[in-house]
């Protein structure tokens, strides 16, 4: 595999895995809306789980580092196959989201331990 096979296969990688986790943070407000706190909570615990990689990452997802040895590119998406605005927004676009989901659940889920 060359190099920029290489590439290909982080990018493919990463994009899977940003996909997986912005889903889940797109959901967490569909699973409270729809009554499933539990699953919210899920939802929510697996995303803390990639921002606490982040944060011992310095912010930065590990696969960006693997990719950096097979490509002197360095633009907001060079790691990933997202458009370069969603790329560079990427943290304050779904971490606003996250967080909005978090309150919606915790305001949902006070509201129903008050009605009980």
């Amino acid at each position: 595999m060359d190099a920029s096979e290489k590439l290909i296969a982080i990018k493919l990688f990463h994009t899977l895995a940003w996909a997986l986790f912005a889903g889940c943070i797109i959901a967490i407000p569909f699973a409270v809306y729809l009554g499933a706190l539990r699953a919210a909570a899920w939802l929510a615990a697996a995303v803390l789980v990639e921002i606490t990689i982040l944060a011992l990452n310095r912010g930065s997802c590990p696969l960006t580092a693997i990719a950096a040895r097979y490509t002197p590119d360095r633009t907001a998406n060079f790691d990933i196959f997202l458009p370069v605005w969603l790329a560079r927004h990427n943290k304050a676009i779904f971490g606003s989201i996250f967080v909005g989901a978090l309150l919606y659940g915790i305001a949902t889920w006070a509201g129903s331990a008050g009605a009980a």
